[in-house]
């Protein structure tokens, strides 16, 4: 099985985001309308892989552990850093963003080291920020060999509690929860507005 911090990983993303089909049919318009209506503000998009999320983004900087993916996303325009990079950039000030993203992450790890990767970006978060996390469904959970955990809605909200934020929004996007069952890009969205 490759790591999501292997190259490879990377280019198998690039090959399947760059699918004609996609781009003809524009299929990240539901996704883009659902993250700019939770209206996020300056986000910090942790695990953005190849800048998908920072592409939807309306005000947004991504940081990743595999250093090709954060080079793809920077030939696409976006702002994001490796994690040996992020720590002396000027974006990783304490407080400086609303927001903390952290999409189709959680899946790929056990939860202790899900909640240390959490708790060690809280600090670029402001007093108030919000917490967002979005994990795929049944369909799409198989179709990432690096996907090691089940996350699923509850799962989300336990998350969310464990770091201090009160749920503001848990549902499935875009399409009824049963449709995750039958529907690879159905997917769990947790919001989450610091309580703390």
């Amino acid at each position: 099985m490759e790591s999501t911090q292997d190259p490879a990983y990377a280019q198998r993303l690039e090959t399947l985001q760059g699918k004609s089909w996609k781009r003809i049919l524009d299929v990240q318009a539901p996704y883009r309308w659902n993250l700019r209506r939770l209206d996020l503000g300056m986000t910090l998009d942790v695990g953005c892989g190849l800048g998908r999320n920072l592409m939807n983004l309306e005000n947004g900087v991504g940081v990743d552990h595999n250093s090709r993916s954060v080079s793809i996303a920077r030939t696409r325009g976006l702002i994001a850093f490796n994690t040996e990079e992020w720590a002396d950039c000027e974006f990783a000030r304490a407080s400086s963003f609303d927001s903390i993203l952290l999409s189709h992450v959680l899946e790929h790890m056990e939860s202790v080291l899900a909640d240390e990767i959490i708790e060690s970006y809280l600090p670029y978060l402001k007093p108030a920020g919000k917490l967002v996390l979005i994990c795929p469904q049944e369909k799409g959970f198989p179709t990432d060999p690096t996907h090691i955990r089940w996350v699923d809605e509850n799962a989300l909200r336990e998350t969310g509690a464990r770091h201090g934020f009160n749920e503001i929004k848990n549902y499935s996007f875009p399409f009824p929860r049963k449709a995750g069952k039958l529907f690879t890009y159905n997917e769990f969205v947790y919001v989450g507005v610091r309580s703390k």
